[in-house]
């Protein structure tokens, strides 16, 4: 009986026999399977399942909006259906659906402006991650440092690079 050697990691299993001879398993975390050994037939991921259920209720749910939007009320009443939500629902929840979407939207960007600092603000320019230019004394260069570290550059050099030539 062969001896083997598992190596594990997240997303993959790594099986050393004695004959020095390696085999790769790739498992999902969805399969139920307990790992090496277990048949080959893994069945169907959970994943997949829950898409094609969503994307077939969505059918169905939009298929059953359209009909209660528009199919008259004597149709409805023709093939039994007596109770359902009055007709004004149907244009006003995706109305506000839509309204509620726009403004979140609007509140979100809101935000985001009310929390920037002002153009003025030496945090616009200066943060925790700023890294200040490296002084290159071309006596100091290392020979196996052909590229600078890498740094911001300061307000005065770009102000020199693209206004240097305006006159």
């Amino acid at each position: 009986m062969e001896d083997h050697y598992y190596v594990s990691s997240p997303r993959r299993i790594l099986i050393f026999s004695e004959r020095r001879r390696a085999t790769l398993y790739f498992q999902d975390p969805d399969d139920k399977a307990s790992g090496v050994g277990a048949s080959g037939d893994h069945g169907l991921k959970t994943s997949k399942i829950y898409g094609f259920v969503g994307s077939i209720t969505t059918i169905v749910a939009t298929v059953i909006f359209l009909v209660w939007a528009y199919i008259p009320e004597l149709c409805l009443h023709s093939i039994g259906v007596f109770y359902y939500p009055n007709g004004y629902w149907a244009l006003t929840i995706p109305t506000y659906a839509t309204v509620t979407v726009v403004l979140a939207f609007a509140l979100y960007f809101g935000l985001k402006f009310l929390s920037t600092p002002p153009p003025t603000s030496l945090s616009s320019i200066f943060d925790e991650f700023s890294r200040e230019p490296a002084d290159s004394d071309p006596l100091t260069k290392q020979v196996d440092q052909p590229i600078e570290p890498i740094s911001d550059i300061g307000s005065n050099k770009i102000n020199v690079l693209m206004l240097n030539n305006i006159k």
